[in-house]
């Protein structure tokens, strides 16, 4: 599954990111909608969630995120909605960990 999430706000590390794999996070913005996908290697076997997917949160909530390779690189977003069927865009598009 995937959810949807709008960027509320991010770090200036972001921004300065120019390691050649990680240079997406230059393109991160405030306001911006993003879609994250949910796979199995990332869910728990339990649940079969993925951590910090915003399962019980409402549009109001602010959750917290961070990429990874750049522990400096992190910000809030609120959740949109959940999508059982993924169809992320391929710009804005990211996966759990």
């Amino acid at each position: 599954y995937c959810v949807e999430f709008r960027t509320e706000s991010l770090s200036q590390q972001c921004a300065l990111e120019t390691r050649p794999f990680a240079r997406w996070m230059q393109y991160l913005r405030e306001g911006h909608t993003v879609c994250v996908a949910c796979q199995p290697p990332a869910m728990s076997a339990a649940t079969r969630r993925c951590p910090g997917d915003g399962h019980n949160a409402h549009g109001d909530k602010i959750l917290h995120w961070e990429a990874i390779g750049n522990s400096q690189c992190q910000g809030t977003w609120k959740k949109i909605r959940q999508l059982e069927h993924c169809s992320c865009p391929l710009v804005h598009s990211f996966i759990f960990t």
